[in-house]
């Protein structure tokens, strides 16, 4: 379902690396020890709040957790106190597209900032050019850049006509291959694979990523069944897509023809539905569901962005050139299906979502920022926990979506994604419990990211700074 009207929508949105503005934002780092004291402490693995908690940081790691009664603050220590506030770990949106392009500027100067200023310390890009996207995972990494830990595919891959410029273009089989071999060599960490993939260099790119030991992820490509690319080792879907389609009783049909919600709507069998479930579960087939994007997609011409009070942090070229050529190109594609039946759609997908949660199938929170039309970074990952509940997770289970779930997408359970001794300093002090309410995550107090200190202060320089930004790009 996505597969059509993504491609149309993004087409013509692209982005570039720039040199960083004067007076962009920088963190604080203070000298020794920083411990946050008196602190509710959201044990999102357990789904316990433990209250009047410290927690102690040296350097980049958390080195205590314990009890404040029993923790004694090393000499000269940054002190935060935390009483009547809420520590969570650092946020992970695992679908982000940071350099895509030259139509979307401000991947430093708006796009990191904003993720850090929003609590996210984490990302997985899925498709960006690949010299500043390297660039930007190295100088996060060091300090020298302002923004979150990078996961990156680098440029997708895509079929012969990729709409896209942050895509390489696969027609044979050798092509995926070398593909791949340069993509390993360059250092990404996963292979991005994009819908129109032909089906025979599909196959080729899953057998050469199990050659060269790295994994791929993306969509499941217009000519693949959702069966095949889960017996083929793709690590994760987005969007859904591969769902709809075997959840259909013309999902052969489906590979070869246009598709949208009326067609699927009117072909849906809940028999198919439970079988892919059941498949998806059986090997642990990640899903993104991008459930916010969705949403904006399907009702593009019912949703009043101009309204969306975060809009002045997109940069002025979003807004008036991009999401405009992006929303007409949606409706122009959708032209069969009435607001109504995309309506019906829409509430469908959270079913979806929903059943897959209940089966245990895993999920992540993911947004495709900034790639569409009114994704803000940040802020769309907060919306997506919120799309989350909707379709009914618990406010602990849509947190887990953004926090341990990606540490365990990743292999990296050992270093994020839960509050404990010897992890990364990655957190988000919040000013009411999120368990509570997931819209609670918004209300953020500080943030710890790589080891560095954002004071509320410090966050509202930099979204002033990305405000001024964006007012004149």
């Amino acid at each position: 379902m996505k597969k059509i009207l993504l491609g149309v929508a993004l087409g013509i949105v692209t982005s570039a690396a720039m040199a960083l503005a004067p007076g962009a934002p920088a963190s604080t780092s203070p000298d020794g020890a920083i411990v946050i004291r008196h602190v509710t402490l959201i044990d999102v693995a357990g789904g316990a709040a433990r209250p009047d908690m410290s927690v102690i940081i040296k350097g980049k790691r958390i080195v205590q957790v314990a009890a404040t009664a029993q923790s004694e603050p090393p000499k000269g220590a940054t002190i935060i106190e935390g009483a009547g506030k809420f520590l969570i770990p650092g946020l992970w949106d695992m679908h982000v597209h940071i350099f895509f392009g030259s139509k979307i500027p401000g991947g430093k100067e708006a796009i990191l900032p904003l993720f850090i200023a929003n609590g996210v310390t984490g990302v997985r890009d899925m498709g960006s050019d690949l010299e500043p996207i390297l660039a930007a995972r190295r100088d996060t990494a060091n300090g020298k850049l302002p923004g979150p830990r990078i996961v990156l595919a680098g440029p997708m891959l895509d079929g012969p006509k990729s709409h896209y410029s942050a895509a390489i273009p696969i027609s044979t089989p050798a092509d995926g291959r070398r593909a791949v071999t340069m993509l390993k060599r360059r250092g990404v960490d996963f292979i991005k694979v994009q819908s129109d993939v032909p089906r025979d260099a599909f196959f080729a790119i899953a057998d050469e990523c199990r050659r060269q030991n790295i994994r791929f992820a993306g969509h499941v490509p217009d000519s693949i069944r959702a069966g095949e690319a889960i017996a083929a080792g793709q690590h994760s879907f987005e969007h859904l897509i591969g769902i709809f389609e075997a959840s259909s009783t013309a999902e052969d049909e489906m590979l070869t023809s246009p598709k949208g919600p009326g067609k699927f709507l009117a072909t849906y069998e809940p028999a198919r539905e439970a079988a892919i479930i059941d498949l998806l579960v059986k090997n642990q087939t990640w899903q993104v569901p991008t459930l916010f994007w969705e949403r904006g997609q399907w009702l593009v011409d019912a949703i009043d962005v101009s309204r969306d009070p975060d809009a002045k942090y997109a940069p002025r070229s979003w807004r008036e050139k991009g999401w405009p050529r992006s929303t007409a190109a949606i409706i122009k594609s959708m032209l069969q299906d009435p607001l109504p039946l995309r309506e019906k759609f829409v509430a469908h997908e959270l079913d979806i979502v929903n059943k897959l949660y209940q089966a245990g199938v895993p999920l992540l929170a993911g947004t495709d920022t900034a790639a569409g039309v009114d994704l803000i970074p940040g802020v769309s990952l907060h919306l997506e926990l919120e799309r989350f509940v909707a379709a009914g997770l618990t406010p602990l289970a849509a947190l887990q979506t953004a926090t341990v779930n990606a540490a365990r997408f990743l292999g990296r359970e050992q270093d994020f994604g839960s509050i404990d001794s010897g992890k990364l300093a990655d957190l988000v002090l919040l000013d009411a419990n999120p368990l509570d309410d997931i819209r609670n995550t918004r209300r953020i107090d500080s943030v710890i990211g790589n080891g560095h200190y954002y004071p509320r202060s410090e966050i509202d320089k930099i979204l002033a700074s990305v405000e001024a930004y964006a007012r004149t790009h």
